[in-house]
């Protein structure tokens, strides 16, 4: 591959790997299969694009595109846990309602961002960082948000999170509001999704109604080989080894596309290699030899 090949590899990777961070903290903190991030994304994507060609700050547009994608979580939260929809259908329809709340925020179903000033063209606009500055943004981005999810997930609200997901009951015995827990955790999920999805929008200079379609098998994809690559023995090599799964997986998406397969057959290519790493395991055990003691 070409050095710009990679580069815009590593520049992609580094913005979806906040979209992953996003879907590790429901897929395994709280161990909730959230389909709102298909939705989240896009909205977070369309936020920023309609602000941004509106005449807003592109800062403060991302960051209004955050706080959508949270109270896009918090709805999901509040159906399942105010109106006891299960987990799988309350994310299914705040995605089909997103669909068309998405439309309504861009008022059609692509917005162009050509020409229009943007984070990375602020930030390219500073000495040094013509070349290398969506590079250096996007992995300051990663390395912020990352050091302060770690050191959430460390604090006392943030073991109750991770208690909610590993044992419901036991940590409700103890007084905590794991209806409150969920909700947070949703809406932190979806928030990082969304600032996301505003990030990849502002970099690819367009935001399309269907740039979230399958964003949550990504995601699943991505948190799945960085835990199989990396580890996640303690908390913070598995917020790394997630990290690293987002650059990993388009780094494997950029390869194989070099290898000459159609860009039609990614969905069939994520799909397989989520497959094998969730049965990378199960073989590993049942191919493994036994250590007999001498």
């Amino acid at each position: 591959m070409s050095s710009l090949v990679v580069l815009g590899t590593t520049e992609q990777g580094l913005m979806y790997a906040i979209m992953v961070l996003g879907v590790y903290l429901t897929f395994r903190i709280l161990n909730y299969a959230d389909l709102t991030v298909d939705g989240s994304f896009t909205l977070g994507a369309a936020t920023a694009a309609t602000l941004i060609t509106s005449g807003y700050n592109p800062w403060l547009a991302t960051g209004v595109a955050f706080i959508l994608g949270s109270l896009a979580g918090c709805f999901t939260g509040i159906l399942h846990t105010k109106f006891k929809i299960t987990p799988l259908l309350s994310g299914i329809l705040t995605m089909t309602a997103l669909y068309s709340i998405n439309l309504r925020v861009m008022g059609k179903a692509n917005i162009s961002l050509l020409r229009e000033r943007t984070i990375f063209s602020d930030f390219e606009s500073l000495p040094y960082m013509q070349e290398y500055g969506v590079l250096i943004l996007a992995l300051l981005a990663v390395i912020i948000i990352g050091f302060f999810v770690y050191l959430f997930l460390e604090t006392e609200f943030g073991l109750a999170l991770r208690a909610t997901g590993d044992n419901e009951l036991m940590i409700r015995s103890l007084g905590v509001n794991t209806d409150l827990m969920k909700i947070t955790g949703l809406a932190l999920s979806n928030g990082l999704v969304a600032f996301a999805g505003s990030f990849v929008a502002q970099n690819q200079l367009f935001a399309d109604i269907s740039m979230g379609i399958g964003m949550i098998i990504i995601g699943l994809a991505s948190v799945i080989i960085g835990e199989v690559l990396v580890g996640t023995r303690t908390i913070a090599r598995a917020v790394l080894a997630v990290l690293c799964g987002g650059v990993i997986y388009r780094g494997i998406i950029a390869i194989v596309l070099q290898l000459g397969l159609v860009a039609t057959d990614l969905k069939l290519v994520t799909a397989l290699i989520v497959i094998l790493a969730l049965i990378t395991p199960q073989l590993r055990s049942k191919f493994s030899l036994p250590i007999k003691n001498v």
